[in-house]
Parts: C-alpha cells; sequence; structure tokens
C-alpha cells in the first residue's frame, strides 16, 4: 500500500521541532527583537547567481517565491522598524538531497548597530541554545578567517594564490577537466569550501567562518581594514553551513552596481534576467540603519539538535510528499 501520504518525520520529532522554533522565539524575545511577517510571493527576486527563483502567476503578473524575506525586511528596517526577526517558508529552484529542499524554513534576523564579531556571537549563541534544547552541547565555538581556513586545510592563502594554483587544487579534489574549463575564480574557491574547507569545519564545536573574498560580498560591506574581503561569515556545525550573515551594505549605488554585476554573470551563463528591485534601492537611499543581519536554515539546525541524517526527517511533508 502506498504509504506516501504520511509525513516523513515522526510524529515525537515534529513535537521536539515545534519545541525548538518556540526556543528561538523566546530568544529574540528575551532581546526585545521584534517579530515580523512578509510576504512570502514577491514582485521581485533575488539577482543572485547561485539562486534560482521559483515564478507564479497570478492576475495576470509574475511572482516570485521568496528566497530569503532580506529585501522586504531592510524595508522595514529603512521604515524604522528596529530589531527584527522571521521565521519564515522560502524557496529555491532545484535544491535537493541530504541537506536540501526547495522549500524549507528559514530564521532570518536584524541587529542594529552590531558589527561583525557581534553578530557573529549572538548566531553562536543561538545555534548553542538549539542544539543545547535538543540535547546536544557544542564545545567552545570557534572564529577562523577564510584566509586562515585555506592556509589550515589547502596550505594556500584564497586572496593571493594564482588561478592556477585553485585549478590544480580543484582538480586534485575532484573537480572535473570539463567543469574546471571556464569555472571563475570564485567558482573554484566555492568548490574548494564546499569539498574541502567546509567539511572540516564546526566537529565537536560551532565554526565561523568569516572575511569572505570582497568578490564574494553580496549584499555585505566589504571591510575597509582589508578590501580585499568582506563583513560576511557562515556559521558550521559537524561541516554542515547552517547560517550566513552580514554587516549589511547600505549604499543604494553600490548595491545598484552589484545588481549589475550579477545580471552581466546571469547572461554569461546563460541564466534568467530578473528585475532589480526598485524598491530595495528607494528603501536604501532613505537610509537604511547601521545594521547586520543572519539567516539561519532552520531545518539544518533541527536535524543536528535533534539527530536526524536528512533534512527531510525533521520536515513533515518534503517536497517528494507535497
Amino acid at each position: 500500500m502506498n504509504q506516501d501520504w504520511r509525513p516523513s518525520a515522526s510524529l515525537d520529532t515534529l513535537r521536539r521541532r515545534a519545541a525548538l522554533l518556540d526556543t528561538a522565539r523566546a530568544f529574540f524575545r528575551e532581546r526585545g527583537v521584534l517579530e515580523v511577517e512578509t510576504p512570502v510571493a514577491l514582485s521581485h527576486t533575488v539577482t543572485d547567481v547561485q539562486i534560482e527563483s521559483l515564478r507564479v502567476q497570478s492576475d495576470g503578473a509574475p511572482r516570485w517565491l521568496q528566497t530569503s524575506p532580506e529585501y522586504p525586511m531592510k524595508r522595514l528596517l529603512a521604515a524604522g522598524s528596529g530589531d527584527i526577526f522571521q521565521i519564515c517558508h522560502v524557496f529555491r529552484a532545484g535544491e535537493s538531497g541530504r541537506l536540501h529542499n526547495p522549500e524549507f524554513t528559514m530564521l532570518e534576523w536584524y541587529r542594529l548597530g552590531m558589527d561583525l564579531p557581534a553578530i557573529m556571537q549572538e548566531t553562536v549563541a543561538l545555534a548553542a541554545t538549539l542544539l543545547a534544547a535538543g540535547g546536544t552541547k557544542p564545545g567552545p565555538a570557534e572564529m577562523i578567517s577564510y584566509g586562515q581556513a585555506f592556509v589550515r586545510e589547502l596550505g594556500c592563502d584564497p586572496l593571493d594564490a594564482p588561478g592556477e594554483t585553485l585549478v590544480q587544487l580543484s582538480a586534485r579534489h575532484g573537480l572535473t577537466a570539463s567543469s574546471i574549463n571556464g569555472a571563475s575564480r570564485d567558482d573554484l574557491l566555492d568548490f574548494l569550501v564546499a569539498t574541502v574547507v567546509g567539511p572540516s569545519l564546526g566537529r565537536g564545536r560551532l565554526t565561523c567562518l568569516h572575511h569572505f573574498p570582497a568578490s564574494q560580498a553580496a549584499l555585505a560591506q566589504v571591510d575597509a581594514a582589508d578590501p580585499r574581503t568582506a563583513l560576511r561569515f557562515e556559521l558550521y556545525s559537524e561541516g554542515t553551513e547552517l547560517a550566513n550573515g552580514y554587516v549589511e551594505l547600505a549604499s543604494a549605488a553600490e548595491q545598484q552596481q552589484r545588481f549589475e554585476a550579477d545580471l552581466a554573470a546571469r547572461r554569461r551563463l546563460g541564466r534568467s534576467q530578473p528585475d532589480v528591485d526598485t524598491r530595495l534601492l528607494a528603501a536604501l537611499r532613505a537610509g537604511l540603519p547601521s545594521c547586520a543581519g543572519v539567516a539561519m536554515g532552520f531545518d539544518r539546525v533541527a536535524m543536528l539538535a535533534l539527530g536526524a541524517t536528512r533534512i527531510e526527517d525533521v520536515m513533515s511533508f518534503p517536497w517528494s510528499r507535497a
């Protein structure tokens, strides 16, 4: 008999997941952070080269299911909301696997006046709280720069290494010749993080990998002290990325330039060309307060907290059963 009508997670797991959601909300309530809700179907989507959006149609006008609530949350910040957080469903096309589902739960928050060390410490505190609520107690957190991690794991400085060195390292660690052909420097760095550096991080502890190359700044500020790097970090536990955070870019002009660079890269790759979100740019021109923000994959945290090995083990109905 067909059993795919049943949830993929056990009812006990779903109860424990609900308790983790309560814990996350309590964490922010204790810090005076306002919970907000923003639309799931948006008139604009991201230009990020690494992300593909799901499109829907409504009243003859296209909409995109949010890949993150970042843009509308920044509009709230510019309107004077103060510190905010949100727990919501987000969607990313083509992301399926042990750690991926096209629809997943994101915990995103923004804190006014926080610098990179402060937002990393808060992210570690939240993750440790959630893991402890599930019965896992990680060791003391590690803070390591992107460059230091590359030197430790691969023996090269990712900011200064010749392109040929990155090609050789990528080939040595399994990237095929066809994939190497035409790969950009950032493509090679991403491959090495995914296959070598990332899996080594957070073993028995939480690790923040910080100061990514400026070319991977996304919506983060470039570090004035070292313009080769961005004020961006990722949080890892047991080799799994849990969160991505920035000291947020506030310049509308620079954000416009980054959107245009994204679209140029998407054209080269033959990918869709979404319109730039003019409302976000207008909010930045009106004035985004100095802040840092983090997007955390709640399902992955729940996996680690509850001892699951697949993301579907902590979801009621993953994509294959929805």
